[in-house]
Order: C-alpha cells, then structure tokens, then sequence
C-alpha cells in the first residue's frame, strides 16, 4: 500500500528539520578565524608604547609568552608633551591597513580592581578624528564597547579569548569572545588602522591598570 500523503509531509518535514539542526551547529561551531590566513608576526611587529619618562622594564614584562602591560594613572603620557592619558601598550606594526577584512586575535586576563581602562583598540594612523574605530574597555569587571555597551560582563581573573574582525569596505566591526559573537557595530568611516592592545587610562580610572595578553595574532581574508 502506498504511504499516505501524512506520513510523506512528516517524513519531508523531519528531513528538513535534521538539515536544519545540522546548519546551525556548523554555525555555532564555526571558529571565527575560519576563512582567514594568519599573517607572520616576529618581536619587530610590537612596538612598545610606555610613559617616556621611566624604563620599559617599569610598565612591561615578556614572561612564558605572557605580555604583561601595567600602568598607573600618575604617570607620564607616551611621549613628552602628549595631552594623552597613561599607557602601557603594545601597536602593531608593519600590518596597517586601509581596506579588506582584518582580524586580532589574543587571549587576555584583567586582573581584579584594574577599571577604566581601554585594553584593545583600533586606531587610525591618519590623525583623523575619532582616533579609534573600536575601544573595547574595562569598567568595574565588565569588558565594554568604549564606555557603552557591555561586551562580556564578569571579565576579571581569568582568561578571555578575543577576536576583532573589521571589515573595512563593509564599515563594519565584529567582536568575538570565546568565539561566540558578542557585538556587531558600524565604524567609523575609511582612513588607515593598526591594533592596539594593552592598558590606557581612560575616564574614572583605577589607579593601577593591568592587562596581560598572550597568543596575539593577525589575521587577513583574501576576498
């Protein structure tokens, strides 16, 4: 006897369904360098950023892989005469860019009581206004998009992986943690970038600030 046209519907629409359970696991266990070839980086692509008036030593240690950067909010700008605030950062260099998708990778750990500080920027090398597209920013243990929007909340004392994607002819900014897509907003119009990551005082500061990165890497996608 032929199947009646009930079970032929529940047979077509349980194949559908498994198709699309199976879809949206390939998506949610979809890695968000997928895509992407990683580019070489060697010590002459981290350019030390540190109060100028003290030695590297001071602010900054490479131990076991760990970037550990600290600042205190009496400190001295980067350079003599900069109206910027306290910083102890690492600028990527040798990858600026001005167009095609381009992607940070690293794993942080902010210890407990650092605030009001910027850990990972993208910034603009024009000197065009505003200096950055992207501040991802730490206020009372929450990491934030500039001082906004809460990124992942809960951020002290642990490692956090952290990936940025900027499309650049999209304008558009992707951050991930723990590969799960966190925020997606619009940048801040065309101009040429570099990555930052670090600590840089920002308003309501804590008096010391520390972040350590560790794993940094950049990544291109070839369209």
């Amino acid at each position: 006897m032929a199947p009646s046209p009930v079970w032929h519907f529940l047979l077509t629409f349980l194949i559908l369904l498994s198709l699309l359970l199976n879809e949206s696991l390939l998506l949610c266990n979809a890695d968000p360098t997928d895509g992407f070839t990683r580019l070489p980086l060697t010590d002459a692509n981290f350019e030390l950023q540190k109060p100028y008036n003290i030695p590297l030593a001071k602010r900054y240690s490479y131990v076991n892989g760990v970037h550990r950067m600290f600042v205190y909010s009496t400190d001295k700008p980067f350079k003599a005469g900069s109206p910027t605030d306290p910083r102890t950062e690492i600028r990527i260099k040798g990858y600026d860019y001005s167009s095609g998708i381009w992607q940070f990778e690293g794993y942080v750990y902010v210890p407990n009581g650092t605030s009001g500080t910027s850990i990972m920027q993208i910034h603009r090398s024009d000197g065009k206004k505003p200096a950055t597209n992207l501040m991802l920013m730490v206020f009372k243990g929450d990491l934030r998009y500039y001082a906004g929007t809460v990124v992942e909340p809960n951020i002290y004392n642990r490692w956090v992986r952290v990936n940025v994607i900027h499309d650049v002819d999209a304008n558009k900014v992707t951050t991930f943690i723990n590969g799960v897509q966190k925020l997606k907003v619009g940048g801040k119009g065309p101009s040429h970038f570099y990555f930052k990551c670090g600590v840089y005082a920002q308003n309501g500061e804590s008096h010391y600030m520390e972040a350590r990165w560790r794993d940094i890497k950049i990544y291109r996608k070839h369209k």
